[in-house]
């Protein structure tokens, strides 16, 4: 009986230990939604997130600092978009808070990687309102990360600036979704209006990404107006995000013998698809939108892409003093050429600070109110007007992909 009361005694104790193992909360977080590391713009550590059901903690009134939300692609295949992001909303705060421009408050920025998945971006968005309680969210660049982000924003009355998602259906969520550049018909537009009257080209063939909000977006604009220019669409064939072998559609392609190729892609592609027409003897020119915007377009494409040409927000190349100013200080501080998403992100941040300025309280309608009223606003990818629809209202401009570097051709005006 001795013996067995001690076994009896550790077996129960093993039994509770158990019971309140299997009681406790279990965490959500998930390696997607990890933070990103942050120079020193003020990132705030990451913190579990609480178990569903779990009061989530109102910050102190008193708080001297104003959080602002980041989702955007710091990994996978657009990962140079979501590192341009973050670097220039990194700097606008910076400036910010070095110039005092809050009176005593202090920005930071909480910052989450969405790998470039709608899902992810999703869940990014959700975190940071309700885990972080972000005053205002700034991301994503793939229009269909942004729709996904939006629709969360949207219902918790937390506005949100996207620096450069064009799909005409993103701030279509609602009135707290807003965007600081051009959307796809004005590309679309841009880009057809060129081919036909720049490149005198008649006949252009259309390769686009079936999976891609934005690639399906410019491939419905640009054919419409390229056709109601008097060109005519001697093809349109698709591929997924992702795939490396474009031969079977590029050899569709060169038996139409079309005088461009229409390519509305994102870099990562675009580059291997420039090689392989090369390699079939397809030699007339690429045409695409903002997502070729990446240095890793040239080491893609090489030689093959040279030639093409692409619409975009902005040139590195504008003499104009105050964009000059931003790219050597952009250089200085993270050692590359800023790219659009870079001043577009730079641009989003300080209309986002300008409204944190004129706005009565942090609230999300009163920060709505605010920047929705921005008017010629002095942005560094183009004067910042936002029409009823919440959308900017900006010139294009039309760069050539040169030997290592874009050069600057033409500005197409609304």
């Amino acid at each position: 009986m001795r013996r067995f009361v001690p076994m009896l005694l550790t077996a129960l104790a093993m039994m509770m230990a158990g019971c309140e193992k299997k009681t406790q909360p279990a965490s959500t977080e998930t390696d997607t939604s990890k933070q990103a590391a942050q120079g020193s713009g003020g990132t705030a550590p990451a913190t579990p997130t609480p178990a569903p059901g779990t009061p989530v903690p109102t910050p102190p009134a008193n708080s001297n600092t104003i959080l602002l939300g980041v989702a955007t692609s710091l990994t996978g295949g657009q990962a140079t978009f979501g590192v341009s992001t973050r670097n220039g909303i990194d700097m606008a705060v910076k400036e910010a808070n070095a110039a005092d421009a809050l009176k005593g408050k202090k920005l930071e920025i909480r910052v989450y990687d969405d790998q470039g998945k709608p899902e992810e971006a999703a869940q990014a968005v959700t975190r940071l309102i309700t885990q972080d309680h972000v005053v205002l969210i700034l991301g994503d660049v793939a229009s269909s990360n942004s729709l996904a982000m939006a629709e969360k924003a949207q219902a918790a009355g937390v506005p949100m600036i996207t620096p450069s998602s064009t799909n005409p259906a993103v701030t279509e969520k609602g009135e707290y979704i807003f965007r600081v550049c051009f959307i796809d018909p004005f590309q679309g537009f841009v880009m057809a209006k060129f081919a036909r009257e720049n490149l005198k080209a008649n006949k252009v063939a259309v390769l686009q990404d079936n999976k891609s909000a934005y690639s399906i977006g410019l491939t419905d604009v640009f054919t419409r107006k390229f056709t109601e220019m008097g060109g005519k669409i001697t093809s349109t064939e698709s591929y997924s995000q992702g795939d490396t072998d474009y031969r079977a559609q590029l050899t569709a392609i060169k038996k139409t013998q079309p005088d461009a190729i229409y390519v509305p892609g994102y870099y990562s592609e675009v580059g291997v698809i420039a090689r392989q027409a090369r390699e079939l003897g397809l030699k007339v020119p690429l045409l695409g939108g903002d997502g070729w915007d990446s240095e890793k377009l040239f080491e893609l494409g090489g030689s093959a892409i040279q030639g093409s040409y692409f619409s975009n927000h902005y040139s590195p190349e504008n003499p104009d003093p105050r964009i000059q100013k931003f790219v050597s200080e952009y250089k200085a501080a993270y050692g590359g050429v800023p790219d659009a998403l870079a001043a577009l992100a730079y641009d989003a941040a300080n209309v986002a600070i300008d409204a944190l300025k004129k706005a009565p309280d942090t609230s999300g309608k009163a920060l709505r109110d605010a920047i929705a009223q921005t008017k010629d606003f002095p942005g560094i990818a183009g004067t910042v007007t936002l029409d009823e629809k919440r959308n900017a209202v900006k010139p294009a401009v039309v760069l050539k992909v040169g030997d290592g570097k874009t050069e600057y051709v033409t500005t197409v005006n609304p």
